[in-house]
């Protein structure tokens, strides 16, 4: 039978909850709750599979509902000082009473004229003369006498009362809206779909998106510059609008959303677009209108981070709650949010296209000093190339501090005075205006021409970083680095028509027209912030509570160094499976027996290549359904398919089960496609037992995906996903922490560069286990962590670390692995219990509303769960030799198959 919704009590707030929640659930709520009433940030960490979407969901959702019932509550509760007593209260009734009887004897002998003009403001048209007269007396005379009504002197009442209107005035405004980001879309509509589940999916709700995945117009979407196709049709150029954008007001509100179309229910973003499609109204414009009575909003972290995405979606989060689920990656994003690389090309262009606005008069003395501005930095880099050093091959560069940046920008005519210039000329040539012209002989109004998206975009870029640099007297330039980089890249270059010795242009055959491969010069630069607490500088000050989440934080005080941000309330859950549902292990040899360990040296020899291709045939052979397998990057991946294609094995792994590798670029819907040949050959295996699906640590198959259940039996993990220590910006990351590590409490820079392979690698091994009852094996390709287990196990999540068993030879892995898959097997074909799985944590008055209240809960929720202390169960083998030779896939099937037939029976 379905799970029974439960009420807990946390912290005065009642929560209800879609079933029976896990001890690491209560624990969650329990820190959300008090964060949020206190006002303060939360640092949660809880793994993956153990239910925190529906934890943060309802906790914040619940605590949200208890402010509105709190705000009724305080409107309606009568003042209970002594000027308001009973008796008082009495006085002024009578008072009133005879203050309206005057005024209605003045009224009645009012002459008609006076009479019909004073109703003419009162009422509509079509009633005027409609209505009883004694009825208009007696609303007139109500009006009269609330106006008359005298606020309290002798207590706060008078104060309060004005305020009071302004809450009511603004409504929900004054309850703070819960802002929940998460790192793709593809991620919300995992949380809408456990939203559903809840009695809060009714909550009014939007989704923020890019046009990429909201646009309906089909003049507009199928196009690669949605963002420049739909700001053209807007602008009404070449005499054409946008249909779908002046339909918007169909779906623009949230109760026409819920009683009117039926979404009256948690929703997606593709709900959405679908009734956008059928309503012919535009889906991105809507969202952006439905978030102004949301209570919950939706969209990836990045629009809540980065200030030009804010500034364009015009978010603001002053006085809010902001929820950032997946957050491991919340400091790469908010450096990148205060960061910003310009395209040399791209700058060349913005100049030309700002020269022509100057020589065409248009708003001359706004875009003059932009164009000035362009033409010093371009000059200034013409000059410094010769500045630059050789690094690596055919690449240059040069690195400034943002000190000297900023004393560059000074003798270039750019300081903290003149850029508040700028940015006003900026804003001033972006506004859109009309004036009198000429249009077909006829004078009529005519918009003054603006720069293009293009050269808006690399303005407010430049001007977003120089912000972050002339901030409070500089305070942020240390922690820029500007990069002036060179490089080569082959583009092909169609060749140009040449006409003959007559004028005639004879064009080739179209196949020596495809073009030719030309070297061509790159130039960037690079304004990088190495210090994510710049860009959280902004949300830390103004909005009420930060709630971070994911199932990957550690080492948590790494967050609060990085970030700028104290988080009062920390949390690390324990996992809610048992550890008999997974098998972790490490293995360090091949089938060969030879040693795998996956620095650079062994990775690029051809012995490694082989060895890892036998190794993951082998595993293929034991797992049934689905097998994932991590590598540490694209060009490892690349290097393993061509030779294992050369040597026969890509050919065998295909017989075994359909190989599928995720690409490195491509558009959302190829991707999709993907997935879904991945989990069709995992759901039908018609003439192969499952898929292979051959990814890259930090790629989108490792980051917020959901392999549940025979998607993801195992999960294969090659070598350990360190950064590339040749990246310039790595470098100069770890050379930052270094300087100021002691000084900010940061990690040093090497710690700080095996904490990102590890978060990585923690997200990786986060795709098998996804629920109570799910089962699966984590198997750890690299000799390292056997050798050197407290350097490289400790980096693991804290579930993890506790079930890793280390296994000498390859055959004892595989023996190891075949009894666990024998035994999970046979398991799943047992009577399962029906009810949810969080059914297992009921208590014997679990019809009655649960109370959490204090400090003890975690506690409690360590109690039930192992200590990394305890060593995980052997699994039951069979130790005859004769177990991993013959006992198969097929074997494990049959087996399956004869106790599924015993159950019909």
């Amino acid at each position: 039978m379905a799970a029974s919704p439960v009420e807990y009590t946390i912290g005065g707030v009642k929560i209800h909850f879609p079933c029976k929640a896990y001890p690491s659930q209560l624990a969650m709520m329990n820190s959300i709750i008090r964060g949020l009433n206190s006002g303060q940030h939360c640092l949660l960490e809880s793994p993956t599979g153990s239910g925190k979407s529906l934890a943060l969901l309802c906790s914040a959702l619940g605590w949200q509902r208890a402010q509105f019932d709190y705000k009724k509550s305080d409107v309606t509760t009568p003042c209970q000082c002594v000027c308001h007593s009973r008796a008082n209260r009495t006085a002024a009734t009578a008072a009133t009473a005879a203050t309206a009887a005057m005024q209605l004897q003045q009224l009645q002998q009012l002459q008609q004229p006076d009479l019909l003009s004073w109703t003419s403001l009162c009422l509509p048209a079509k009633r005027r003369h409609s209505q009883n007269r004694r009825r208009l007396f007696l609303s007139i005379c109500f009006f009269f006498s609330i106006q008359s009504t005298e606020t309290c002197s002798l207590c706060p009442c008078a104060s309060t009362k004005d305020s009071t209107k302004d809450k009511d005035r603004d409504g929900k405004k004054n309850i703070p809206k819960i802002f929940f980001g998460t790192r793709t879309h593809k991620q919300i509509t995992q949380i809408a779909h456990e939203l559903k589940r809840t009695v809060y999916s009714g909550v009014p709700m939007s989704i923020l998106s890019s046009r990429d995945h909201t646009c309906v117009n089909p003049e507009v979407a199928p196009h690669f510059n949605r963002n420049e196709r739909c700001k053209e049709l807007l602008e009404g150029k070449d005499g054409r609008s946008c249909r779908y954008y002046h339909g918007v007001q169909r779906m623009r509100d949230q109760y026409t959303l819920q009683h009117v179309h039926g979404l009256n229910k948690a929703w997606d973003i593709e709900d959405l677009v679908a009734l956008g499609r059928r309503l012919r109204s535009c889906s991105y414009y809507a969202a952006r209108e439905l978030r102004q009575e949301a209570s919950i909003i939706f969209c990836p972290y990045n629009y809540l981070l980065d200030p030009m995405i804010r500034e364009s979606m015009e978010i603001d989060l002053a006085g809010q709650i902001l929820v950032l689920d997946e957050a491991h990656n919340i400091e790469d994003c908010a450096r990148e949010s205060a960061s910003f690389t310009l395209d040399h090309n791209s700058l060349l262009m913005s100049k030309d296209e700002l020269d022509g606005m100057v020589n065409s008069n248009i708003r001359r003395s706004k875009h003059e000093p932009l164009r000035d501005f362009c033409y010093s930095l371009i000059n200034w880099i013409q000059e410094s190339q010769g500045l630059m050093s050789e690094r690596g091959y055919e690449s240059a560069c040069k690195v400034w501090s943002g000190k000297d940046i900023l004393g560059i920008f000074h003798s270039l005519g750019i300081t903290a005075a003149t850029f508040g210039i700028l940015k006003q000329n900026l804003a001033a040539v972006l506004e859109k205006e009309e004036r009198n012209g000429l249009v077909n002989g006829k004078e009529d109004m005519v918009q003054i021409p603006t720069i293009s998206s293009t050269t808006s975009t690399v303005l407010k870029g430049l001007f977003m970083v120089l912000d972050f640099l002339y901030r409070d007297n500089c305070r942020f330039s240390e922690d820029y680095r500007v990069a002036l980089q060179k490089s080569y890249e082959w583009t092909k270059q169609v060749p140009p028509d040449v006409p003959d010795a007559q004028g005639f242009i004879v064009r080739p055959w179209r196949r020596q027209r495809q073009g030719v491969s030309v070297k061509k010069e790159v130039l960037k630069l690079s304004f990088w912030c190495l210090n994510p607490a710049v860009a959280f500088s902004d949300l830390s000050g103004s909005v009420q509570s930060i709630v971070l989440t994911s199932g990957t934080l550690s080492p948590m005080g790494s967050f609060s160094s990085e970030l700028g941000v104290k988080f009062s309330i920390q949390l690390e859950a324990n996992h809610v499976i048992n550890k008999s549902q997974v098998w972790v292990g490490t293995v360090g040899a091949g089938p060969q027996g030879r040693k795998l360990c996956a620095t650079f040296q062994h990775t690029e020899t051809y012995a490694f290549q082989d060895e890892v291709g036998a190794l993951l045939l082998h595993v293929c052979q034991v797992v049934a359904k689905g097998v994932l397998c991590f590598l540490p990057s694209y060009k490892m991946l690349d290097k393993l398919r061509d030779r294992w294609t050369k040597t026969g094995l890509w050919e065998k792994l295909e017989q075994q089960k359909a190989v599928i590798t995720e690409p490195r670029g491509g558009g959302k819907g190829d991707f999709d496609d993907l997935l879904q040949t991945y989990y069709d050959a995992i759901k039908y295996c018609d003439d192969r037992d499952g898929a292979l699906l051959i990814a890259v640590c930090r790629g989108k198959v490792s980051e917020g995906l959901d392999f549940t259940d025979d998607n993801a039996r195992a999960v294969v993990t090659i070598g350990i996903p360190f950064p590339n220590i040749k990246d310039l910006q790595v470098e100069l990351k770890m050379k930052y922490n270094d300087q100021h590590c002691k000084s900010r409490g940061l990690l040093p820079g090497h710690r700080w560069y095996e904490i990102q392979a590890y978060r990585a690698l923690n997200q990786a091994l986060g795709r098998c286990i996804r629920h109570r009852n799910d089962w699966g094996a984590l198997i750890l390709v690299d000799d390292r962590y056997r050798n050197n287990p407290n350097k490289y196990i400790t980096g693991l999540s804290k579930w993890v670390r506790q079930l890793v068993q280390h296994h000498d030879t390859f055959g004892n892995a595989m023996q190891s692995l075949v009894a666990f898959s024998q035994v999970q097997q046979k398991m799943m074909v047992a009577p399962a219990d029906t009810q949810s799985p969080s059914s297992t944590l009921s208590s014997p008055n679990s019809h009655l509303p649960a109370t959490v209240e204090g400090q003890g809960l975690s506690k409690a929720s360590e109690a039930q769960t192992p200590s990394s202390s305890d060593k995980p169960p052997e699994p039951q083998q069979d130790t005859s030799p004769s177990i991993f030779r013959f006992f198969s896939r097929t074997q494990l099937k049959a087996e399956q198959n004869e106790k599924e037939g015993e159950l019909k029976c």
